[in-house]
């Protein structure tokens, strides 16, 4: 043993931390006017969105703006001090949120929400801020939209880089990537900057008759975590997830460099961004996918109720599982909605399935109908369970897009809290004799509140399935299995106390989660990355199985001193909860004990 290495192995550990406010480390003034004039005076101040309406820092117009947005998903993804659920806003373990529904009455606490935001433009000075994070030993984040589950986005006494403000998007009819030679163009594709969200891509390519594959929501952004997680769509069987359409990345990474990844330079990195996470390997400035010519679709609806009480929803409820290995084999995707428990009236509660597939490249209602008929004759075994259907057809994705699934508000409701529970089921499990019944088995078990949901994907099969045998990326290889996604969501209240909190975490990850892995068991499957809890138990294997060894190595390649870390992410292990001081386990990663 080296004597070095001697000398600490015996002495007391001590943590290695980030920079904090109250320390000579933290830039003084100066250095942060220095950043800000290089950012063109676009760093600034935060505070949590709700502080206008505080008894300190009170601003009636400010506050009746706030309070009318506050579930606007589209507004939220705009601001700093703000994302999609506020209990990742709050930092519970330190008593401190700041919510519109109890602000009035409270001391208005900065929470998870960062203290500066660099509101960047371009690649450029996100390299300065990426330099002067380094440099000072900040906590940084990268916030794009705010749009996730695991607060990837927010974190305490946090320097925050906002992508949101950079929209360029740019079409190319025949592109080849950088290092590749003339010989390798992969066809038409698009470029997006990191802050264009899916509706505005969307947009952007229904203009020219092409569309790419992505998801339905307002307020995801198309090159942030969502992609670089995987990226599940309602049209995944036609052409993959969205990571398997990704072409090219650049990205600026620990040492402030701006790099390109592609499959020809870099190539262990460009692996690492298609499914190993957002957040983590550096901050993607641009990514550049596939487009393809937009199709027509027929969508086809689906819905079977019966009262609650009625045991026999959950046979029908099974024999919809059993019907989708071959409805997504005839090129059906999209989703469904299961409340089990709906209240009507005060005297009456449904039970009620509703599903909505969508069929690229398909015009004929009739031969979409014809799929459906085995279900159909199983369904009318079930006694007192009503039936509906119908088949629409839409003359393009976009219009499907458009006027099916982001059809309404032009936002999404959030600002609520939401903490989720999900997981992958195999196409195996559903094609087999009794694992539709087991599946029922255990998602009925769970315990269903008046009002509460699960939500289904059917968004892999198909070309997801077999991109498996054609794409090496850092996606759970428990996608290329799939058959459904499925998840179901827990909230509390602004006024739960941080007891009430941890016993709605602890039901979920040591008595819920448990029960949907035993369906097949511990060590098979996994949960989609950016659709899983909060505090998923061993989050490694369940977001990245066999893949998790290789991503933290290409972590420690990229980014030694962890300046890049996000909750649940690769490499997130040697840190705290809140990023701010490696464990011990950490330090001995990094070489700096053993």
């Amino acid at each position: 043993m080296p004597s070095d290495v001697a000398l600490v192995a015996g002495a007391p550990w001590s943590p290695q931390c980030r920079c904090l406010p109250h320390e000579d480390c933290w830039p003084s003034e100066q250095q942060w006017s220095t950043l800000n004039n290089t950012l063109s005076h676009r760093l600034v101040a935060v505070r949590p969105v709700a502080s206008v309406c505080s008894l300190r820092e009170f601003d009636q117009t400010a506050c009746k703006n706030v309070t009318e947005l506050w579930t606007n998903s589209v507004w939220r993804s705009s601001q700093p001090g703000a994302v999609q659920w506020e209990n990742w806003e709050a930092w519970p373990e330190r008593h401190q949120s700041c919510y519109i529904e109890t602000v009035q009455n409270t001391t208005c606490e900065q929470g998870r929400i960062s203290l500066y935001s660099a509101e960047v433009q371009n690649a450029s000075v996100i390299q300065s801020v990426v330099r002067f994070a380094k440099k000072h030993n900040l906590r940084l984040v990268i916030k794009n939209t705010g749009h996730d589950f695991l607060g990837r986005s927010t974190a305490p006494e946090s320097l925050q880089i906002l992508t949101h403000g950079m929209k360029d998007i740019r079409l190319v009819d025949d592109f080849i990537p950088m290092g590749a030679s003339n010989s390798k163009a992969e066809g038409p594709v698009v470029h997006l900057a990191a802050g264009v969200q899916l509706e505005e891509l969307y947009l952007a390519l229904g203009k020219h008759n092409r569309t790419a594959i992505a998801g339905s929501s307002h307020s995801v952004g198309a090159a942030g975590g969502y992609i670089q997680g995987g990226g599940h769509s309602p049209f995944g069987a036609w052409k993959g997830l969205a990571s398997d359409n990704a072409l090219e990345f650049e990205v600026v990474t620990a040492n402030g460099t701006l790099v390109t990844a592609n499959s020809y330079q870099n190539t262990d990195l460009f692996w690492a961004l298609r499914g190993g996470g957002g957040g983590t390997f550096g901050v993607v400035t641009r990514v550049t996918i596939r487009t393809f010519p937009d199709v027509p679709v027929i969508a086809y609806n689906l819905n079977m109720t019966s009262s609650s009480d009625n045991p026999q929803f959950w046979d029908a409820w099974k024999e919809w599982h059993a019907s989708i290995p071959s409805l997504n084999d005839a090129g059906g995707s999209g989703y469904y909605f299961t409340l089990p428990n709906l209240p009507l009236s005060v005297n009456m509660s449904v039970s009620t399935l509703i599903t909505l597939l969508m069929f690229p490249e398909k015009t004929n209602a009739t031969e979409i109908e014809q799929l459906y008929l085995p279900l159909f004759s199983k369904l009318r075994n079930i006694a007192n369970l009503t039936v509906e259907k119908m088949a629409i057809p839409f003359p393009s994705i976009n219009s499907t897009v458009f006027d099916l699934l982001l059809a309404g508000p032009q936002y999404d409701s959030t600002g609520s809290t939401a903490m989720l529970a999900s997981r992958l089921y195999s196409k195996d499990l559903l094609t087999s004799q009794d694992g539709p019944a087991r599946l029922a088995n255990a998602w009925e078990s769970i315990g269903w509140a008046p009002g509460e949901a699960m939500v289904g994907h059917v968004v892999a099969g198909g070309a997801v399935a077999a991109n498996g045998e054609k794409i090496d990326s850092a996606v759970n290889p428990a996608w290329r299995k799939t058959a459904t996604h499925l998840l179901f969501s827990k909230s509390w209240g602004a006024n739960a106390t941080l007891a009430e909190q941890k016993a709605i975490i602890k039901n979920m990850t040591e008595v819920q989660i448990p029960i949907l892995r035993s369906v097949e068991g511990e060590k098979n499957m996994g949960a989609y990355m950016n659709e899983a809890n909060g505090y998923e138990p061993g989050f490694q294997k369940s977001f990245w199985g066999k893949n998790y060894p290789r991503l933290y190595k290409i972590k420690q390649e990229w980014d030694p001193t962890g300046l890049f870390i996000a909750r649940k992410g690769v490499g997130s292990e040697d840190w705290d909860d809140a990023g701010l001081c490696m464990t011990a386990k950490g330090t001995c990663s990094m070489g700096l004990a053993y």
